[in-house]
C-alpha cells in the first residue's frame, strides 16, 4: 500500500469514527422547538451551508475516487500529513468534549433554545467558541492528511464564515444572559485562551 492509500484510509477512519458520534450528540439535543436560522444573517446562512456542502462533496469524492480530485492535489510532505492525522484525532476528541459539555444547548445556529443555559465549564472555561475551533482544526486536519487544497480552501471558508457568525451569536447571548455573559466575555478569549485569565 502506497502512502497516499494509507492517508486516504486514515481520513476515512477519522470521518467514520467522528460523524456518527457527532450525530448522536445532535440527536440527543434535538427538540421540536423551531429555530429561526435567518437570525444568522442571510449572507452567512446561505454561504456557510454552500461552502460546507462543496467542501464535503470534495472530501467524499476524494475518498470514493481519489483520481477524481487529483486536480486539487497538494504537495504536502508525509511528516505534515502524519501530523494532520494526529491533530485530526485530537480535534475529534475536542469536538466530542464540547458537544458533551453543551448537552441540550447544542444547536446548529446562533439562536438559543427556550431552556438554554449559560455554559462556562469544560472547554468553555478556556474559550467561548471551542466547537468552532475544534471543527476548524478537524476539517483542516482531514484536508492536509488528504493532501487536497480544495478541501482545505472549503474548510477555511467554513471557518471564516463561522468566525463572522460569532458576532451575531454573542449579541444573542448577551441579550439572553446579560451581565453574566459580559463577565464571561471579559474572562475568556473568543477563539484563543486569554493569557493570564483565571479558570
Amino acid at each position: 500500500m502506497n502512502p497516499d492509500q494509507i492517508f486516504r484510509w486514515l481520513v476515512v477512519a477519522l470521518i467514520v469514527i467522528q460523524l456518527p458520534l457527532m450525530a448522536r450528540f445532535r440527536l440527543k439535543a434535538r427538540t421540536n422547538e423551531p429555530l429561526d436560522r435567518r437570525q444568522e444573517g442571510l449572507f452567512v446562512l446561505i454561504t456557510l451551508r454552500l461552502a460546507g456542502l462543496a467542501m464535503f462533496v470534495g472530501l467524499v469524492a476524494y475518498l470514493v475516487n481519489p483520481s477524481s480530485m487529483a486536480w486539487a492535489a497538494a504537495p504536502f510532505p508525509d511528516w505534515l500529513r502524519w501530523t494532520a492525522v494526529a491533530m485530526g484525532g485530537s480535534a475529534g476528541m475536542l469536538i466530542l468534549w464540547t458537544m458533551s459539555t453543551l448537552g441540550g444547548n447544542l444547536t446548529d445556529t446562533v439562536v438559543t433554545r427556550k431552556h438554554h443555559t449559560l455554559v462556562t465549564n469544560g472547554p468553555y472555561r478556556f474559550v467561548r467558541h471551542p466547537f468552532y475551533d475544534s471543527v476548524g482544526l478537524w476539517i483542516g486536519a482531514c484536508a492536509v492528511a488528504a493532501s487536497n487544497w480544495f478541501v482545505l480552501a472549503g474548510g477555511a471558508a467554513v471557518f471564516t464564515l463561522l468566525v463572522l457568525r460569532t458576532a451575531a451569536e454573542e449579541e444573542r447571548l448577551v441579550a439572553r444572559f446579560g451581565e453574566a455573559y459580559r463577565t464571561y466575555m471579559d474572562q475568556t478569549g473568543r477563539f484563543l485562551p486569554r493569557l493570564g485569565a483565571q479558570h
